[in-house]
């Protein structure tokens, strides 16, 4: 069977450090942190103080007033990054090509603020008395429907919850749609807005966020003073499409997907397989799928999510692939950055991923100050390089056991 060579033509993000990719980007390579104190909500009496929020995010900016009120916060930064991939591709579809093309965006929790004002209003005045408009705006799965309202989007239209690898998922399984000839465009990646008091909570509860007050010393990966992940929100969306229908409308290219695999530890509900098995053959099966050596990559977006078990496991997962060029290998996380966006963080992290290849700026792991012997690859610390990269792998990992990566390739034409 045929496979269509799949490209990329359209990115857009709201980030903890932007609220465009360019301005996300630029932050990246400035080395730019964006965990603040909460101000989403009272911390007094929560022991986590610090996220990755979004800053100053108008979403009347981009939105008419109507549909802003119609839309949770996840869904407003899925709508106005999928806007912004649109408008870089410069892609409206026709009407003979709108059944062929689709969305696939994850989100790991959705309208939870949502959630839990509805809760509130219904204990205080009953059930009866909840918002109308709950459900259709809580739900996951409404960033995909609204952007494929927004867009005209009438082919397939699907959210993969898979915790913190569904923006992964997302794009990769869009990338299969559309190499294997089901699609010729697809709007891809992951959305969340979940600093609230019981998403916070619940993770502290479980021990899984950093207590730091100290922004510059809460989300460190590979480093051993590491201590949980920070929470972040925002959004990644990628407009990918076939190179045939690409080069046919003269788009932009700005990288190519050739690769992605995915596996399930089967494990634990959140701890991940000590020995990186897991990941490690969602990395393997990723290169399989590209036709590339291990030796050919020249980086890897960690998931690095600054917790003792993800770091020092995906650390041996990329021994396992990598071999000996695992010494070579840069593996940065931008979660040093960004904090962890849950189900957005593959999404953007495949962003910048693809915006790697094409400006050969390889991000820093920021803050890092603490050298753990378990995590010791090349983890760029504290300051970003340029390099001469042709292909570079993201990763990532989500509760239940979910393993996945993406393969992206340099565009050379």
């Amino acid at each position: 069977m045929k496979q269509n060579r799949v490209v990329i033509t359209g990115i857009g993000a709201v980030t903890p450090i932007g609220n465009t990719w360019e301005d996300s980007w630029e932050a990246i390579k400035n080395g730019v942190c964006g965990i603040a104190p909460i101000t989403q909500y009272d911390t007094s009496d929560s022991k986590v103080k610090l996220a990755a929020e979004v800053k100053d995010f108008d979403p009347l900016m981009y939105l008419e007033r109507h549909e802003v009120k119609r839309m949770g916060r996840f869904t407003q930064f899925a709508v106005t990054a999928a806007l912004s991939a649109l408008k870089q591709a410069d892609f409206t579809p026709t009407e003979e090509e709108k059944d062929r093309c689709g969305v696939i965006v994850s989100s790991g929790i959705g309208g939870q603020a949502i959630t839990e004002t509805e809760c509130a209003r219904g204990m205080e005045k009953g059930w009866d008395k909840v918002s109308p408009f709950y459900i259709p705006t809580a739900i996951s799965n409404m960033a995909a429907g609204q952007i494929a309202i927004h867009s005209d989007f009438r082919g397939m239209c699907s959210c993969p919850v898979t915790a913190c690898a569904g923006g992964t998922n997302a794009v990769g399984d869009a990338f299969h749609y559309i190499r294997d000839g089901y699609a010729d465009v697809m709007l891809c990646g992951g959305t969340e807005a979940s600093i609230t008091p019981l998403s916070i909570g619940g993770f502290t509860s479980m021990k899984a966020l950093s207590q730091s007050q100290d922004p510059t010393r809460a989300s460190i990966p590979f480093d051993a003073e590491r201590n949980g992940f920070v929470m972040g929100e925002g959004c990644g969306i990628l407009l990918l499409e076939t190179l045939e229908h690409a080069r046919s409308r003269n788009a932009r290219i700005l990288g190519e997907i050739v690769g992605y695999g995915a596996t399930c530890d089967a494990y634990h509900m959140t701890a991940p397989r000590p020995e990186g098995i897991g990941g490690a053959k969602a990395m393997q099966i990723a290169l399989k799928d590209g036709g590339v050596q291990p030796d050919e990559v020249d980086y890897i977006n960690a998931h690095g999510t600054s917790t003792a078990l993800n770091d020092a496991g995906e650390t041996k997962a990329i021994k396992l692939v990598f071999g000996d060029h695992a010494k070579k290998l840069a593996v940065s996380s931008t979660k040093s950055m960004t904090g962890h966006m849950l189900g957005a963080a593959g999404a953007v992290e495949a962003v910048f991923t693809a915006l790697a290849l094409k400006d050969g700026f390889i991000p820093a792991t920021i803050n890092y100050q603490v050298a753990d012997p378990e995590c010791d690859l090349d983890i760029v610390p504290n300051q970003g390089r340029t390099a001469d990269l042709r292909y570079a792998m993201s990763n990532s990992l989500g509760f239940g056991g979910h393993n996945c990566s993406i393969l992206f390739k340099k565009w050379e034409g």
